[in-house]
């Protein structure tokens, strides 16, 4: 019961996803068929702007727009592109990869740095690797990814040339922004850690751990790791928004062909189609990250019983 109780809360939210998307991307002011044609230097005569409204089925009542578009979305037609006249589902397929390669990769960098650098922290509150992760978890808040991003390409690209962003760079493309996405995730994760080794520090069964003849970091990694994993799982949930949706600065500063840059490109002429099954993915792909992120917490603590 608990997981079909849990299959249909998904099943709800990403129906209001659909509903929320199309009535948000149809409250954008401009009408996308007088986008387009000013687009293509095209006159936006109303004979031509009537003639793509009703190509693209825009005519008609936004109830039955809504409908027809939901059938077609759940049944893999996820229409054509106002703007490239190509399907958005093969779009999709075709930069998906690019926007989850470099998204996983800078999350599982940021994961593999957390733990190591939390616990040094946490076995030597205010000592330089605690002041070095303040820094970070600072610096992740109050520095934008574009100015990050932007200070690389100067430092590794253009003024020591170690990297190149552009062009067919192969595998060095996306050295750079797998480090920004990284380094963006590194601070606040290992933040929790740190603060989740810190609490169990203060716990009676470590101290009573000591007294039986462990040393003090010795009683706080063996008996705080799984503790601290807790929290790094919920906090892992928040920062794997960066793999689909929120990695749309770093797509558009070094160039990659993936789908949040064509989301940019796609806001301009108002291409209400790629707009809704953008909105709809990413809700699809959080939903996914919180129900994996439920279950790992279920397996790291039995008590919750989530899975």
């Amino acid at each position: 019961m608990r997981v079909a109780g849990q299959i249909l809360r998904t099943l709800l939210l990403l129906w209001l996803a659909t509903l929320a998307a199309f009535a948000v991307v149809r409250a954008m002011p401009a009408d996308p068929a007088v986008l387009t044609l000013l687009a293509f230097d095209r006159p936006a005569t109303p004979e031509a702007v009537a003639a793509l409204r009703a190509q693209w089925g825009l005519d008609r009542p936004l109830a039955l727009q809504y409908l027809a578009w939901l059938a077609d979305f759940v049944a893999g037609d996820w229409r054509v592109s106002f703007r490239t006249g190509t399907p958005i589902f093969g779009e999709f397929l075709h930069r998906l990869p690019v926007s989850l390669g470099v998204g996983l990769a800078g999350l599982a960098l940021a994961l593999g740095l957390a733990a190591p650098l939390g616990g040094a922290a946490a076995r030597r509150p205010g000592g330089i690797v605690d002041r070095v992760l303040d820094a970070l978890t600072l610096g992740a808040q109050a520095v934008p990814a574009f100015w990050l991003a932007c200070l690389l390409i100067w430092l590794f690209a253009v003024e020591l040339r170690w990297i190149t962003v552009l062009g067919d760079g192969g595998w060095q493309r996306y050295v750079l922004p797998v480090a920004v996405v990284a380094l963006a995730g590194l601070g606040p994760l290992a933040a929790v850690y740190r603060a989740g080794l810190l609490d169990v520090g203060r716990s009676l069964y470590v101290t009573a751990a000591i007294a039986k003849g462990l040393t003090p970091d010795e009683a706080l990694m063996r008996h705080g790791r799984r503790y601290a994993a807790l929290g790094l799982a919920a906090a892992l949930t928040a920062e794997a928004g960066w793999v689909v949706g929120g990695a749309a600065v770093v797509e558009v500063v070094f160039g990659l062909p993936g789908i949040s840059a064509f989301l940019v490109d796609s806001i301009a002429v108002r291409d209400y189609f790629v707009l809704q099954a953008y909105i709809v993915v990413a809700v699809a792909w959080m939903l996914c990250v919180s129900l994996s992120a439920q279950l790992a917490r279920a397996w790291l603590d039995p008590r919750t019983d989530e899975a």
